[in-house]
């Protein structure tokens, strides 16, 4: 008798495609010969092929992070659509968790940055820690700072493309602050900036001189596409002086929200280096929201949201380069 083992390669990476996510840690310690299999590219891309095809039908699968752990969550747009409870078209598949770490439990996650599969994930530690994990293989690496990883740190997860079928993944550690940004009172205050890429391929940190005359929000997280980030970044402005504190700012002045000049900003992989300015499609105040997202690998999303006025606008890129953009609005709506 035939046993499930037994069937060809192609036909098993068909049948275990369609398992759920959540159950393949389970399908690898059955037998060696699939724990094997579904750590291959192949399988890995018919899984995928199975999440766009549940894309067409408006449901699709979402990695968030819930009390600082990672889960996998389905969310069928329709439902959103046509029922205004929209927690009841979010549910949780399961947690992710990782073949190699004993007790995942015990990792609280910070930060999570996504390219082509792969998780930057940061822990949530005094000393903080940095993992690139394939949830879909369960394969981590843990990667050990140059000299230290900071509080104030910013991250991109992205890839330099060699040739169609070897992509060199890399990281970016960029910090632009204050050293002693949680004590305002230390005089004199020591501006610190560091660039730093890390390759996967070498297991090796090297460092990158960059000028800045700009500022990346460190709440705003860059959005991966196509292996190059991109950042909404304003123009770098002088600090204002010490003895001017908010005490004596007048009420009337304070509540100004300031226009900075405002722009998109892409690290470009490849050549390890900033593109140049990209325009917006609008011009955002300090207190505006602004949301960048990739859609489908292919184009770059920005929702854009006034703080004075009720109405949202999302636009899409029509053209996404390091050093090219352009713009069509996709949605606007007066909210309220």
């Amino acid at each position: 008798m035939t046993k499930i083992s037994d069937l060809p390669r192609d036909l098993a990476e068909e049948v275990l495609s369609r398992v759920p996510v959540t159950y393949l840690r389970a399908i690898r310690f059955t037998c060696k010969k699939w724990n094997t299999l579904t750590k291959r590219r192949s399988f890995t891309k018919k899984l995928i092929g199975q999440e766009k095809a549940e894309a067409k039908v408006k449901e699709f699968h979402a990695i968030m992070t819930l009390n600082s752990r990672l889960h996998l969550m389905s969310v069928n747009l329709d439902g959103i659509h046509k029922d205004e409870n929209v927690e009841s078209s979010i549910k949780q598949k399961g947690k992710l968790i990782s073949l190699t770490v004993a007790d995942p439990d015990r990792i609280v996650i910070s930060q999570v940055y996504h390219c082509d599969g792969l998780l930057l994930c940061i822990t949530n530690e005094i000393n903080s820690r940095l993992v690139v994990w394939n949830p879909y293989s369960g394969q981590t690496r843990w990667i050990e700072p140059r000299t230290s990883y900071r509080e104030w740190d910013i991250y991109a997860l992205g890839y330099e493309s060699k040739n169609n079928a070897k992509r060199s993944y890399k990281i970016l550690r960029y910090l632009d602050a204050y050293e002693d940004m949680g004590d305002m009172s230390v005089e004199p205050r020591t501006r610190v900036c560091e660039f730093e890429i890390y390759s996967l391929d070498t297991n090796s940190w090297k460092v990158i001189e960059v000028t800045t005359d700009w500022d990346l929000c460190f709440l705003h997280r860059g959005v991966t596409l196509k292996g190059n980030t991109y950042w909404f970044a304003r123009e770098k402005i002088p600090p204002p002086p010490r003895e001017r504190v908010i005490e004596d700012i007048p009420l009337g002045e304070a509540e100004i929200n300031v226009e900075i000049p405002s722009f998109l900003l892409c690290f470009d992989f490849t050549i390890e280096k900033f593109g140049s300015r990209l325009p917006l499609p609008f011009r955002p105040c300090v207190d505006d929201t602004i949301t960048l997202s990739s859609v489908r690998e292919e184009k770059l999303a920005v929702l854009y949201q006034r703080w004075d006025i009720t109405w949202t606008g999302i636009w899409i890129s029509n053209k996404i380069e390091p050093n090219a953009v352009s713009w069509s609005k996709l949605f606007f709506q007066w909210v309220g």
